[in-house]
């Protein structure tokens, strides 16, 4: 499965990425962009093969997620529309290192991967500017690392509803038991647990794969500090 050219897709939200870019980059980064349909559960790009397309995401959202072997794909971060997917072609580096896999159906800008390196090499403060998004991507993996390894699964959970939430463009998303227990590398009744507890705190609402956030503060609260940590990196770079 894969995202659908749409001719006349809506732009219903911009991408910030975009938006900040000096006048003359963003004007010559639109020109090129097809609007795209993100299908949800659709493959973008897959490990350890070639960019061929790049992603900013306008209205959907797409999870990076790292697999290993037969195991279940575990997820490492997510682009909205905040970013782009398909940033390491800055390094020179054309190979994906993670699979991107639409999480949030909407839509995006898509330009092919030979566009996008034409213009880095062309345009130094494009370059700057996907090299600190760059940045900002490379700590979110990190910290997930660290997440991961070290926080129990309820603030765990929360923090990644916070991130989803920031990018879904509104209170209500569609995830079941099962996607989230493989986003975050447990097993479905600990994502059970951990969803009950959340609702049973009025933070959200879950049933039947539909979550909504009831009270976006108190999950702030229930998360770790690692989502308050990559929103920093985020806000310091493209204030």
């Amino acid at each position: 499965m894969a995202e659908t050219v749409s001719v006349a897709a809506p732009m219903l939200s911009s991408n910030s990425l975009i938006d900040g870019m000096p006048p003359t980059d963003r004007l010559r980064i639109l020109k090129q962009s097809v609007p795209v349909d993100l299908v949800l559960g659709a493959i973008l790009c897959e490990a350890d093969r070639p960019l061929h397309y790049v992603y900013f995401p306008l209205t959907g959202f797409i999870s990076l997620v790292a697999t290993v072997g037969d195991h279940p794909p575990l997820e490492m971060g997510l682009v909205g529309s905040e970013g782009l997917l398909g940033v390491t072609l800055v390094l020179g580096v054309n190979n994906a290192r993670l699979r991107g896999v639409v999480q949030g159906a909407g839509t995006a800008l898509r330009m092919t991967s030979t566009q996008v390196r034409r213009e880095l090499k062309r345009s130094p403060s494009l370059s700057r500017v996907f090299s600190r998004y760059l940045y900002v991507m490379i700590a979110q993996l990190s910290q997930t690392a660290v997440c991961t390894r070290f926080h129990h699964i309820e603030a765990r959970l929360a923090r990644w509803l916070l991130m989803t939430h920031d990018r879904a463009h509104g209170d209500q998303f569609h995830l079941t038991h099962k996607f989230l227990a493989d986003m975050l590398g447990v097993q479905r009744s600990a994502v059970t647990i951990a969803a009950g507890a959340l609702q049973a705190r009025k933070l959200i609402r879950y049933t039947r794969g539909e979550i909504c956030i009831l009270n976006r503060r108190g999950l702030e609260a229930r998360s770790c500090e690692c989502y308050e940590a990559t929103s920093r990196d985020y806000a310091e770079l493209f204030a």
